[in-house]
């Protein structure tokens, strides 16, 4: 179906040193305009973010500080890059929560007024999102090809899940999944170990997700001032932070947890 446009679409994607907006630079920016007569024009722009790129986010998007240490700035190429949008409508996959705020950034830095108020922004993943909905009736549908009834009763939800993972294991027994360090796996697998890896978020040392082990097996805390830190590193510099998570309200097993680790620091251990 073609667009039905009043004027261009800018289709954009970002690649960034990280994740956070006010700290983080754009490396890469593409930009693929389709104007009204349907004719696209595509750019595409490294840029220095004048910071190093973290391997980690390297690894991700394969953009190197060697690929980037003669490219200009993103000042430098701020008018350039505006003057291609144009005022055209924008579009783009989670761009509301991040590319769009992230590249406005980048323009209030390089003193350039770019103008979002009067331009339609479309997310697609929004879209996706809201019409494929991820919630046990939605994959229902999307698995089985019909409606589930009686929703939220725990028998009907109980037999659906059921029913909705060995659609899985049919649908997804060959494919592949790339994971965010570039590691590509077949991870639906007939295998309950195998699906209860892949299920997971993270590896979680607790059941809220409050502490979760990092790549190397150390509880690291996933809230506070120390967030993303470990907790045996803590404990040492601030041994009052244990009574301030005692004392706080944080659920029974995570403050299990807290205090199985204070007291393997002191020698002693804790079952679970």
């Amino acid at each position: 179906m073609k667009l039905n446009l009043k004027k261009p679409i800018a289709f954009f994607d970002l690649e960034t040193t990280g994740l956070n907006i006010s700290h983080d630079r754009i490396v890469e920016i593409s930009v693929l305009k389709v104007n009204t007569n349907g004719e696209e024009e595509q750019k595409t722009w490294l840029i220095n973010p004048g910071c190093p790129i973290p391997p980690e986010t390297t690894a991700v998007h394969h953009i190197s500080d060697l690929d980037v240490k003669d490219c200009k700035s993103f000042k430098e190429l701020a008018p350039e890059i505006a003057k291609f949008f144009g005022s055209s409508d924008i579009a783009g996959y989670n761009i509301l929560k991040f590319d769009v705020p992230f590249l406005m950034e980048e323009f209030l830095r390089a003193g350039i007024d770019f103008d979002i108020k009067n331009r339609n922004l479309i997310d697609v993943m929004n879209i996706f999102m809201k019409m494929e909905p991820r919630t046990l009736k939605g994959a229902y549908r999307f698995f089985l090809n019909k409606e589930l009834e009686d929703a939220h009763s725990a028998a009907a939800d109980t037999s659906a899940t059921y029913e909705v993972l060995m659609a899985m294991l049919d649908k997804y027994q060959d494919a592949e999944y790339t994971d965010n360090r570039g590691v590509t796996s077949v991870p639906v697998q007939n295998n309950m170990q195998a699906l209860s890896q892949f299920s997971s978020h993270n590896k979680n040392a607790d059941l809220a997700g409050q502490i979760v082990f990092d790549e190397e097996g150390k509880e690291v805390f996933k809230f506070g001032k120390h967030k993303d830190k470990r907790v045996e590193d803590v404990f040492r510099i601030e041994p009052q932070y244990y009574d301030w998570i005692m004392r706080s309200d944080f659920p029974e097993y995570t403050k299990k947890v807290i205090t199985g680790i204070k007291l393997r620091m002191s020698g002693k251990n804790i079952k679970f």
